[in-house]
């Protein structure tokens, strides 16, 4: 049954070569139907893959069964080995009635929702990601923080401040570096943002691009372009004690792993119990072998310990590197993130129930809709209904601004035009924006004014009539003002008023 074996596994690829083409031709609506969609095109190439080893396998014929199989089929009645070969098939079904058949034409079919939680052909979208990440959208790094802070001698930071600078490693001095709980925490942040580029980016070859920042690290290895451990600093003359204070950065205790504000908190700290018994410690492990983490020393063979450290070296410089490109590589997920978190910051309490809840109401609608060309077009209709119970204004994209945004600019505060026929503009910046628009100046030239640019910030219709009024009666005083002015003139023709021309006669000067 070999070639029966290999006409199935054709039929297999072609039909996954189909279900791969029609997924990618679909034009998913949100991010849970995106990843649903990326997620299932990479277990149908995951599956091409396998499939198609297997058929190469077959055609390669190793042991030479498909071509004896060949030759006994062409060699005797074509029609006699079918029918022996149909009469087995029937035999094995007669003796094992209950056996599953796969049904190639229905395993690729498009599925529609099942339920609100997410479970769209066998993938869960909801339990991939955590309430942080929002299904791809922005990293959750709170438990590497607080593993960050726990590390011995590092500064506490906040969470918007460790999005920053968690793939800097700089600060960091070989003591702590050479920590186990440091190779630990790099393990965590390696693996976190490993799993996030696999969970959203299931397409982009995850596995290569790992294994590129692996052959890319060798490389620097060898040609000695990076550096693990910072350069020693040089000794200072003294005693340790007489350091001169640091107020910027604190005083460091090598013995203890302890960073202290100041110097005078440092001294204070020399003479007492924790730091005499950390210090008799060190000494003790110093003359057995090494005080700084690694393992103790071997006197015969000094050698093994250098590659020991060389080995740590290179593992702790691996994952710090894989952490920086995986960075470089999420940066857009990294900087909504910290957008995300600050703008978290600035909401009220009562703003992010509410946030929540949208969430969740917008979650379960997406999670209720049916898949396209998949349910009756009653069902599809109502995917377009947007859910907004704020009213908030509508963003280019045809969804709701974020509340936050809405609050910032005040979008929420009236301002009536009595002038534009009681119209109601929604924030300050569009009623500052109307005075030059259409309608308030067609609302000023139905009261007769025609000089528009001297009515800003009046929407009153008797406050602009006074005002014009009033401007109407000064053009009227200050032209029969200059009407009423006597005009003289003078010996050379020229004409002047008459109390200059008076004041001019009266010093001589005519």
């Amino acid at each position: 049954m070999i070639l029966e074996s290999e006409r199935l596994l054709a039929e297999d690829l072609e039909r996954l070569e189909q279900a791969i083409a029609d997924r990618l031709l679909e034009e998913p609506r949100a991010i849970r139907e995106r990843l649903s969609r990326d997620h299932q095109v990479a277990r149908f190439v995951d599956r091409f893959q396998d499939q198609s080893k297997r058929l190469l396998e077959i055609q390669r014929d190793a042991d030479n069964t498909r071509a004896k199989e060949i030759e006994s089929i062409s060699r005797g009645d074509p029609f006699e080995e079918f029918y022996r070969q149909l009469s087995s098939t029937k035999d094995f079904h007669r003796r094992y009635p209950n056996e599953p058949v796969e049904n190639l034409e229905r395993a690729y079919k498009r599925r529609a929702v099942e339920g609100a939680s997410g479970y769209v052909d066998g993938i869960d979208i909801d339990s991939m990601f955590t309430g942080e990440e929002f299904n791809g959208r922005f990293l959750d790094m709170t438990q590497n923080h607080t593993e960050y802070l726990n590390l011995p001698g590092v500064k506490r930071i906040t969470y918007l401040q460790y999005l920053s600078v968690y793939d800097k490693f700089d600060g960091f001095t070989k003591n702590q570096k050479t920590n186990d709980q440091y190779f630990q925490y790099l393990n965590g942040v390696s693996d976190y943002l490993e799993s996030f580029l696999r969970r959203t980016r299931p397409l982009s070859n995850p596995d290569g691009i790992i294994s590129g920042f692996d052959k890319e690290f060798d490389l620097a290895w060898e040609e000695g372009k990076i550096t693990v451990f910072p350069a020693p600093k040089p000794a200072t003359a003294g005693p340790q004690k007489e350091a001169p204070p640091n107020k910027d950065t604190g005083v460091y205790c090598d013995v203890c792993v302890k960073q202290f504000g100041n110097q005078k908190a440092y001294d204070n700290h020399l003479p007492g119990r924790k730091h005499k018994k950390a210090l008799v410690l060190r000494e003790e492990s110093e003359a057995n072998g090494s005080g700084d983490g690694t393992p103790a020393a071997d006197s015969e063979n000094p050698k093994n310990n250098v590659s020991a450290m060389r080995l740590k070296e290179r593992a702790i410089g691996h994952r710090e590197f894989r952490i920086s490109k995986l960075s470089e590589l999420l940066s857009k997920e990294r900087e909504d993130t910290k957008v995300n978190v600050e703008r978290k910051q600035s909401l009220t309490e009562r703003e992010r129930q509410m946030e929540l809840e949208a969430l969740l109401r917008e979650s379960t609608t997406e999670a209720g809709t049916t898949t396209p060309g998949v349910g009756d077009d009653e069902e599809s209709d109502s995917d377009d209904k947007i859910y907004n119970p704020l009213k908030l204004p509508l963003a280019w994209d045809g969804k709701p601004i974020p509340y936050w945004l809405y609050k910032l600019h005040g979008l929420g505060v009236e301002f009536p035009c009595e002038i534009c026929g009681n119209f109601v503009y929604m924030g300050r910046r569009a009623f500052d924006k109307h005075f030059n628009e259409w309608r308030h100046t067609h609302g000023l030239r139905c009261l007769g004014i025609t000089n528009t640019t001297l009515f800003r910030e009046i929407t009153k219709i008797d406050e602009a009539v006074k005002l014009w009024e009033k401007i109407q009666t000064d053009k009227k005083k200050e032209k029969m003002t200059q009407e009423s002015v006597t005009e003289m003139e003078d010996e050379e023709g020229n004409v002047l008023p008459y109390q200059v021309w008076l004041d001019l006669k009266k010093q001589g000067l005519l």
